[in-house]
């Protein structure tokens, strides 16, 4: 969706403020922790945070690598403008080996029969391929066994059409530190890395840890770290919180669109699983489960700068909330979903709890149709949106 001209709050009805600023410092941060370059993993649009404008916020950070999904996600980033390094972490269909090759793009190997239907594109294009090879240490989804590497990288490195750079993998339980698997998985590899040493097969360039590995295991941050929600100021599960020096980039927002009082007993929402226990003021703020809200009871949100319930069933554009703490609030007022509002907050990680899923999920679930304004001081008026 586009939106002319800087951050107007009053010109939407709900929307994402999106800090680039604070992505780039904790860029930074990361690449101050880890000492390792960065591979920012913008998947699923940045996260549901918008694909363009975080990948060109991190470009211009100096991330090394861009790490995606999916052939289209790499190929929108070209079209923009996106000059970096981009790895696609997942299965990207033989019939697009002449875009990627065009586009500069490296793929993902991580099964013979993939890495033969690529060859055979690159062949029958006159071209060449980037390749980083997936190796299965525990995870259990995409890789070769550490047993079958040797022998894939033998026929690889034979064949013209095929650069091999780089070997990896993917930890499991990387986001609890007290599951023994990580370290199983960190020493299976370190043994295949022996291996491919010894027989003159192993590629240039190592890399296994996402955020959580990152945080936790510091033995497992090889040449590059695939950092993605740690990059966004989110820790990635209760158990692998993020340093205190990092700064959240999203903030979600909307507005109170109705104010009345509602007498005792009266019904609201759908399904009337609410009714109003005296006379009670109940407003009606523009945010809904199309947007990302989740239909459960005990959501919450910021109003003049504090909490208050939101009552009923949520609608598909619109929630009801009790407004009985808050006698000054009027209609217009801003309201906060996530994010910080004189002096209270809430945060991404308490959602996920509340709502009994993971960070990662909250932000992905976030909608197409919600605005994103991106506030960049590099830009000419600080402030760019979309």
């Amino acid at each position: 969706m586009e939106i002319l001209g800087s951050i107007d709050k009053d010109a939407c009805s709900t929307w994402l403020e999106i800090n680039l600023d604070n992505l780039r410092h904790n860029i930074h941060e990361l690449e101050s922790l880890t000492q390792k370059p960065i591979m920012l993993v913008v998947k699923a649009n940045s996260y549901g945070l918008g694909l363009v404008d975080i990948s060109k916020a991190a470009e211009q950070a100096g991330v090394a690598w861009l790490g995606v999904a999916r052939i289209e996600e790499a190929l929108a980033l070209r079209v923009a403008g996106v000059k970096c390094n981009i790895l696609v972490l997942g299965y990207a269909p033989p019939k697009r080996l002449y875009d990627a090759i065009l586009a500069d793009i490296a793929l993902t190997v991580y099964d013979r029969e993939v890495g033969e239907a690529y060859c055979s594109e690159a062949k029958a294009v006159h071209g060449k391929i980037r390749i980083h090879v997936k190796t299965d240490t525990g995870m259990g989804r995409l890789g070769f066994f550490p047993s079958e590497v040797a022998d894939f990288l033998r026929w690889a490195k034979a064949q013209r059409q095929l650069k091999v750079e780089a070997l990896i993998t993917h930890f499991a339980c990387a986001d609890d530190p007290s599951q023994p698997s990580t370290r199983l998985q960190i020493d299976e590899f370190n043994q295949l890395l022996v291996k491919l040493e010894t027989e003159g097969l192993k590629p240039g360039m190592i890399h296994a840890s996402n955020s959580s590995g990152t945080l936790n295991f510091p033995e497992a941050r090889y040449d590059l770290t695939r950092c993605g929600i740690s990059a966004f100021g989110i820790q990635p599960s209760v158990t692998t919180p993020i340093p205190d020096t990092f700064k959240p980039v999203v903030e979600w927002k909307t507005h109170l669109i109705s104010s009345k009082i509602l007498p005792p007993g009266h019904g609201v929402s759908y399904g009337y699983s609410y009714h109003t226990k005296k006379a009670e003021r109940i407003g009606v703020i523009a945010i809904g489960y199309a947007d990302g809200f989740r239909r459960r009871t005990g959501n919450y949100a910021l109003v003049c700068g504090k909490r208050v319930p939101v009552v009923g069933n949520v609608c598909m554009d619109q929630c009801m909330v009790n407004l009985d703490t808050v006698p000054e609030a009027k209609i217009g007022e801003e309201v906060v979903l996530i994010g910080k509002q004189n002096g209270e907050a809430i945060k991404v990680e308490e959602l996920a709890q509340d709502w009994g899923t993971i960070t990662y999920e909250v932000i992905c679930g976030l909608a197409d149709r919600v605005p994103r304004f991106f506030i960049d001081s590099s830009s000419k008026n600080g402030k760019t949106s979309k």
